[in-house]
């Protein structure tokens, strides 16, 4: 038999993410309190968070920069990482005397 899923009205989610922002309390226990699934509250704290915050998802010009160092530092880091894998098997090859 399967689980029906609750409906939660807005202005129940508007407060239930008030008391997590306003009093510092965990998600955990909020969700509790309230007889709310833990994942369900995280979800709403999030989303409000992301909205308070601007998150268009838009990058910022020093996001953008950021974001091409570190691609480009991954894929050095990943070269570097088949090297040594290579040479690791060259080493193991002639340490068996193959």
């Amino acid at each position: 038999m399967g689980e029906t899923r609750r409906k939660f009205d807005r202005d129940f989610r508007e407060g239930a993410v008030r008391l997590v922002r306003e009093t510092g309390k965990p998600v955990a226990q909020v969700a509790r309190d309230l007889g709310v699934n833990e994942g369900t509250l995280g979800n709403w704290v999030n989303s409000d968070r992301r909205r308070r915050d601007g998150g268009d998802g838009q990058l910022t010009e020093g996001e953008r920069a950021e974001l091409v160092r570190l691609r480009k530092e991954n894929a050095e880091l990943m070269m570097e990482r088949d090297v040594l894998k290579r040479s690791v098997a060259l080493w193991v090859k002639d340490a068996m005397g193959r």
